[in-house]
């Protein structure tokens, strides 16, 4: 059975962040993920946390409102992202997250195609002991992101040939850009090191996309045994009252979505 994370940017929202973790672990998560860990320092984190572990968090992206979505792929923003890669890689360190997914940021074309590669690679030999993930974004949710497509970021990937970085697997946006997420599933597997789920097509509590979750569950223990499945939706009401999908898993009760 893979461990399950709570996603504490979306779940818990009503407690405030430093209370999430300890939310997550009296209703049944295994860990936790958090998108942007920054408004907060390390030594708050570590006290908050206790003893839950980080399956993943993100660099910062930027200014959010002004539109920043990361700078990995963005030419001529190279310097920001190696300052805002070595913050992240210093809070990962710090609070033992197992990956850092690296934003892509907002950006087209063959030039953003060979920034993206050269600050991975980059990136990479800078943190060789962090696991790095590529996840591609929808474009209705995340307008000119660069990374928008599995079999683009598959490409990548295996161009850099790094073992250290892998590919992002959300449910939801393999659903919206694909239609079928157990196809892109099924063709991308064996590159997979996290997992993030959530309903669709409204993205509450998990279920529906074409993949039920015990059988993705399934897909995960033969195919993907260390990787998180980290809960990143947002609830339809209280956190808490929406989480029978992960006592159903953890109980391997009846099929949930399909």
């Amino acid at each position: 059975m893979p461990r399950f994370a709570a996603n504490l940017t979306l779940l818990f929202n009503e407690v405030t962040m430093l209370d999430r973790p300890d939310w997550a672990e009296r209703c049944g998560f295994d860990g936790v993920e958090v998108l942007f860990p920054y408004d907060y320092s390390m030594a708050d984190w570590e006290k908050a946390l206790g003893n839950m572990p980080v399956a993943l968090i993100n660099t910062p992206p930027g200014d959010w409102a002004a539109g920043d979505r990361g700078f990995a792929a963005v030419p001529g923003m190279e310097l920001q992202f190696r300052d805002s890669f070595l913050r992240a890689a210093e809070y990962a360190s710090r609070l033992g997250a197992a990956r850092l997914h690296v934003m892509a940021g907002v950006a087209k074309g063959p030039q953003a195609e060979q920034c993206y590669t050269e600050n991975l690679a980059w990136a990479a030999a800078e943190a060789p002991a962090l696991t790095l993930t590529l996840e591609p974004l929808n474009p209705d949710d995340m307008p000119g992101y660069f990374l928008n497509d599995y079999d683009q970021a598959a490409r990548i990937i295996d161009d850099i040939g790094l073992p250290q970085i892998g590919l992002q697997f959300d449910l939801w946006h393999a659903a919206r850009l694909h239609g079928d997420a157990a196809s892109v599933w099924a063709a991308h597997r064996h590159r997979i090191n996290h997992v993030q789920i959530a309903g669709f097509p409204l993205r509450n509590e998990p279920g529906g996309g074409g993949f039920s979750l015990p059988a993705l569950c399934d897909e995960i223990d033969a195919h993907c045994p260390d990787t998180w499945v980290a809960a990143e939706y947002r609830p339809a009401k209280g956190t808490a009252q929406g989480l029978g999908w992960l006592a159903a898993l953890k109980s391997r009760g009846a099929p949930i979505g399909s």
